[in-house]
């Protein structure tokens, strides 16, 4: 099987079995063309994606189902990091990349000419790339040559991640790399305010906000099953049960939110989904590991009384939404991405995220009408979260950016 477009040939590092591996069973590599009329076909591509991946691969979840259900005239496939180059099942696709050490799950793609090959084996019609790095870069090559656009979303604020674990002095190249891949984007997607002005600091113009949705029937109060939640953890039947679910990274600060519990003091107890994995805690603090099945995730939370989130510089905090909908108020920062979720009506602002700020905005929260904190949390997310205006909304934009790109010549495969 060999292209029949020149361009493609000096960038094609894939051998001939990843090639055949590419195909899909029906001998196509990808979904119909466009012809006008008719719809168009999307790739997303992206390194974070893995079997405990978080809100990315949610993210790309959810856009999937929604299309399937909802824009069935385009076609949509996943290129993301994996063991080996092919096809794994309709519609995904991985490239063969080297697993991180510690990097629970998570492959690191060392060849843009690899992946940009793939991408053009695939035939887009718009590229959608969640990251700068070996899979954002192959987009926006594969993008060039093909004459088609490619969006960049912006699911990390890497500038401020490379101070925190590295140091300050990582910070500023940090930015210039991080500004640089940005401003080669035809378009670039914010999920929050926060995110753009960042963005706008970087020099990068095409930017438009899109807020992340959540799933309304997944996460729902009545998944909840507080009395079984406090039977499997052995917590008395009055604790008052915070949450968290995320990665154990630095920047997610657990270690606050376990201060600020051992401040607190009974009846406050700590769930931590994911995120206490291999950590020695005191024992108002339970550690649940990482929930694969997501109705499983959704019932944890929906068992707990709030939400807790110490992340001052979050993009946007997909799972503050996701515990919205699952009927609980939220103690966050009045900072970054979770700042802007958040107000008195569905929760409660801290003013920092150090162990006793936020056992003063935990304990203000209780002091409240809890009940009616968890029936506005979950209106909230109903009426402004859902996937339908997140989606909607993207796919106008891809509309768009194709209205503004000229045809390129269609080219095809030939056996």
């Amino acid at each position: 099987m060999d292209f029949d477009h020149r361009r493609v040939e000096p960038v094609f590092d894939v051998s001939t079995t990843e090639r055949e591996s590419l195909a899909a069973p029906n001998g196509d590599a990808t979904p119909a063309r466009s012809d006008g009329t008719r719809g168009f076909h999307l790739i997303d591509t992206t390194m974070m994606y893995a079997p405990r991946s978080g809100g990315v691969k949610r993210y790309l979840s959810a856009k999937r189902t929604w299309l399937e259900r909802r824009r069935p005239d385009i076609g949509h496939t996943l290129v993301v990091p994996g063991r080996k180059t092919g096809l794994q099942e309709p519609g995904l696709y991985t490239v063969s990349a080297t697993k991180l050490p510690f990097g629970d799950g998570y492959r690191m793609p060392a060849s843009p000419n690899k992946w940009a090959s793939v991408l053009h084996y695939l035939n887009p019609d718009i590229i959608e790339a969640g990251d700068v790095f070996v899979p954002g870069h192959a987009a926006q090559d594969a993008g060039q040559d093909l004459g088609v656009p490619v969006v960049g979303v912006c699911h990390t604020d890497a500038p401020t991640l490379a101070a925190l674990h590295l140091g300050d002095w990582a910070e500023q190249p940090t930015f210039n790399f991080w500004a640089q891949a940005y401003q080669r984007f035809d378009h670039v997607v914010a999920p929050s305010k926060h995110t753009a002005a960042r963005l706008a600091e970087a020099g990068v113009e095409r930017v438009s906000v899109h807020p992340l949705g959540v799933d309304l029937d997944l996460f729902h109060p009545a998944r909840g099953n507080r009395e079984a939640l406090l039977k499997r953890l052995d917590f008395p039947s009055d604790s008052r049960l915070l949450v968290f679910a995320g990665r154990p990274a630095r920047e997610k600060n657990i270690d606050a939110m376990v201060a600020a519990v051992e401040l607190l003091g009974d009846p406050y107890r700590l769930v931590l989904i994911g995120a206490g994995k291999d950590t020695k805690y005191p024992s108002r603090v339970a550690c649940i590991d990482f929930e694969l099945e997501p109705e499983k995730l959704a019932g944890v939370i929906a068992s707990c009384d709030a939400f807790i989130h110490a992340n001052e510089n979050e993009i946007f905090g997909l799972v503050v939404i996701e515990a919205m909908a699952a009927g609980l108020p939220v103690v966050g920062p009045n900072k970054g991405g979770v700042g802007e979720l958040l107000d008195d009506a569905v929760g409660q602002l801290s003013d920092g995220v150090d162990p006793a700020s936020l056992a003063a905005a935990v304990e203000a929260l209780f002091a409240r009408d809890l009940d009616a904190l968890k029936l506005a949390a979950r209106r909230r997310a109903e009426t402004r979260h859902s996937w339908d205006h997140t989606f909607e909304g993207l796919t106008r934009l891809y509309t768009q950016l194709l209205a503004r790109t000229p045809r390129r010549s269609p080219w095809r495969l030939s056996a």
